[in-house]
């Protein structure tokens, strides 16, 4: 079970790994008509699975997204594995991961709000 202080660290992890994944996003279409270039993603869901089905307390330190780089994707006439398609599919579902972080965000600060009141 997760304790109650860790949730905002835990939040503030989420909207890091989606600034880093919003980053590699711009960096695949970027390098999309680069020959070789092989397109970069990260691992944060990864990790903070793994941390939040590990018994005991979560080490926030530990939940940084690293860049991967994906080898199982289809080589393009440029010789590069970057899809347009895919790239925009993939900021499309990073935006409504970081609105979620930041509306989880927003509840927990005002219920942190509302205990103070009363």
């Amino acid at each position: 079970m997760i304790k109650d202080s860790a949730i905002l660290d835990l939040l503030e992890s989420g909207m890091r790994a989606e600034g880093l994944r919003q980053q590699t996003i711009a960096n695949n279409i970027a390098n999309m008509n680069t020959e070789g270039y092989r397109r970069l993603d990260t691992n944060f869901e990864k990790i903070l699975t793994k941390a939040i089905e590990k018994q005991g307390p979560i080490d926030i330190k530990s939940l940084d997204a690293d860049i991967i780089q994906p080898q199982n994707t289809p080589i393009n006439e440029y010789g590069n594995d970057v899809s347009m398609d895919k790239e925009v599919g993939e900021m499309i579902k990073n935006t409504v991961q970081h609105k979620t972080y930041m509306l989880l965000l927003k509840k927990k600060y005002q219920q942190m709000e509302s205990a103070i009141r009363f």
